[in-house]
């Protein structure tokens, strides 16, 4: 079970929205899905959390590309969204990934092993750490310092709103 909210920054405070993600299949879906929501190109967090067992902070300024954080890469690997933000962090292309998953094979073509140890090996050479990966500065200019993101709890991102003062606004979408 996945919980996702939009916090939009404006000229009073920041704007919360809950957000489906069922049409998000990639880290640009989930831009736009922010840009969507910003107001006068400004800052919008995409906040993702998986029933605590990692959270994801996805940082949207304007048309400057996403800026991502993962509380736990491993465990994030073993979910869809997860993937998407740790992929996206670990530099592997997605679309070759979707491309492979899209053949119908039968298991009868040539070169079936030869491809499976690319795969394994790719996956060697960029293996998915455990613990925090990403950028750990993305909340620094709003008050969260790197140290105290790598240091939160298990409600993180109640105290992360609490920390840019609008836990309410987050509390009245979850």
């Amino acid at each position: 079970m996945y919980f996702a909210a939009l916090l939009a920054r404006t000229e009073d405070g920041w704007e919360a929205s809950d957000t489906e993600l069922d049409d998000v299949e990639a880290l640009a879906d989930l831009a736009d899905l922010a840009r969507e929501a910003a107001i006068d190109e400004d800052t919008v967090l995409v906040f993702i959390e998986q029933e605590d067992a990692w959270f994801g902070i996805v940082r949207v300024d304007g048309e400057d590309d996403p800026r991502i954080f993962v509380s736990d890469a491993s465990a994030a690997s073993r979910s869809s969204y997860g993937a998407m933000l740790t992929d996206e962090l670990l530099g592997r292309d997605a679309d070759e990934v979707d491309e492979l998953d899209a053949l119908d094979l039968d298991g009868t073509e040539d070169g079936e092993d030869e491809e499976t140890e690319d795969e394994e090996a790719a996956d060697e050479t960029n293996p998915v750490p455990a613990g925090p990966l990403g950028d750990t500065k993305l909340l620094s200019d709003l008050g969260v310092s790197e140290k105290e993101l790598l240091a939160l709890s298990d409600d993180a991102l109640g105290e992360i709103a609490d920390a840019l003062g609008c836990s309410e606004v987050l509390e009245a979408v979850r």
